[in-house]
């Protein structure tokens, strides 16, 4: 089984993801980017996407907006027989400035952590091809 250390994902959310007024985004979007990660987690460490079983704790500590640029990260902090522990970070790191202009977005000179959490997938033990 290799170590993968940590993967990040950096991608921007549009209005298709907007969900609620203010153009605010449902908190299950980062959730379902967090699966990504741990999805690619389970890909390097495994050879197999595995299945995410259940998450141990989620905060949601910052608001997300369309426009906003995420940067997600994962790592696997414990391995099991078939189960991984995984922890996840979600940092806002640009955002628009519609106080400006339509178009304006200015980078973060800090980032904003939006949301953390840790879970853990399974990988049977007949899938693991690492």
């Amino acid at each position: 089984m290799a170590d993968v250390g940590k993967v990040t994902l950096r991608l921007r959310l549009s209005q298709a993801d907007a969900h609620y007024g203010g153009d605010l985004v449902d908190g299950a979007r980062v959730l379902a980017l967090f699966g990504d990660v741990a999805t690619e987690l389970l890909v390097r460490h495994d050879g197999d996407e595995g299945l995410f079983r259940a998450y141990d704790a989620i905060e949601f500590l910052a608001p997300v907006h369309a426009g906003d640029f995420l940067e997600v990260s994962g790592e696997i902090v414990r391995t099991g027989a078939s189960s991984r522990a995984m922890r996840f970070e979600a940092r806002k790191v640009i955002a628009p400035r519609r106080d400006l202009s339509d178009s304006a977005a200015e980078v973060l000179a800090e980032p904003v952590l939006v949301c953390r959490a840790s879970g853990t997938c399974v990988v049977p033990r007949e899938k693991q091809r690492r």
